[in-house]
């Protein structure tokens, strides 16, 4: 089980777990086009992003496989909620999980999304006691990519048109991270 103490802070940002009034800015982010591009859902609606709010609201902790800890990414130094960043816990058996980020293009460049996945694998490894974590995206999410890679994550698989994402044939790359890996990189002994 993982329940973090909130808020976690680092360097620029503080995660912690998303509020009722998280709702505009959600919604800032989710109705972009250039946001929702290489995600397998679409643009949302103000009642759409009600209704994932409503979801993350209750995402602050992994209690058992297949729990999702989602939580809002913001700056700390203007308080401005600039995305969010998760981890799925995908087997208990084979410790196993996942992690993502999705953030507000203006905020892109600046080493965000890499300060706030970094925490989600401390967690995941540290905390929870993962073996092993994944990232996955779109092929054509180059700099999703770069951040997963930077993050010292391994480029795993490239699956070429697997999967048929708002209407068009599109690759997949998976990414991983084992947990001795992230020790090295730490400086801990694996």
């Amino acid at each position: 089980m993982l329940r973090p103490i909130y808020p976690i802070d680092t360097a620029r940002l503080r995660l912690r777990p998303f509020r009722p009034d998280d709702l505009e800015a959600l919604l800032g982010i989710q109705s972009r086009e250039d946001v929702t591009r290489f995600l397998y859902w679409g643009t949302r609606t103000h009642d759409d992003v009600q209704a994932v709010l409503s979801e993350r609201l209750r995402q602050d902790a992994l209690t058992g496989e297949g729990d999702k800890l989602i939580l809002a990414v913001e700056r700390r130094d203007t308080g401005a909620v600039i995305g969010d960043v998760n981890l799925v816990w995908l087997s208990r058996e084979n410790r196993q999980g996942e992690t993502g980020f999705v953030l507000h293009p203006d905020h892109h460049g600046n080493g965000f999304a890499h300060e706030a996945a970094d925490v989600m694998l401390r967690l995941g490894f540290e905390e929870l006691g993962l073996h092993r974590i994944i990232g996955r995206c779109d092929g054509r999410n180059t700099a999703s990519t770069k951040v997963m890679e930077k993050l010292g994550m391994r480029r795993e698989a490239h699956f070429r048109q697997n999967e048929i994402v708002k209407g068009e044939w599109s690759d997949e790359i998976v990414y991983a991270l084992l947990a001795d890996e992230w020790k090295v990189a730490q400086g801990m002994r694996p």
